[in-house]
């Protein structure tokens, strides 16, 4: 319940913002995107849970599902400055946010050897210290 009333909040926060037009250029990036309209927009809000969605005229598209147990389920896309459609998908839920899709960075992969030293430790534990 906690997470639908942050969700809700953050939303209702961001739809009153008063940003002043220059504001909302430098923002979005583009000068296009302070005058996008909201092409379709659906809300329901119910006792069991909630689904939310939002498309735009410039490309900006939001989806949301969530249940009675706070767990949330969704996307979010737009179309960057370089032209090409970025799409993200999360899930909220126990295990906190947990986004994915081709445009989240990734960690570089651990030198091998860093990973023979884990390895090593780790088949090595330090031997118990007696404090006499």
């Amino acid at each position: 319940m906690f997470k639908l009333v942050m969700l809700c909040a953050v939303l209702g926060l961001a739809l009153a913002s008063p940003l002043s037009p220059h504001a909302l250029e430098h923002v979005a990036g583009r000068s296009e995107d302070v005058h996008a309209d909201v092409v379709a927009r659906h809300d329901d809000v119910r006792a069991d849970g909630f689904d939310s969605s939002l498309q735009t005229s410039n490309g900006i598209q939001q989806s949301a599902s969530g249940d009675v147990h706070g767990n949330i389920h969704g996307s979010f896309a737009w179309i960057s400055p370089e032209g090409e459609h970025v799409d993200i998908k999360y899930v909220a839920d126990e295990n906190g946010y947990q986004p994915s899709g081709a445009w989240i960075p990734t960690p570089p992969p651990i030198p091998e050897a860093i990973a023979r030293a884990v390895a090593w430790l780790e088949s090595h534990p330090p031997a118990p210290e007696y404090h006499h």
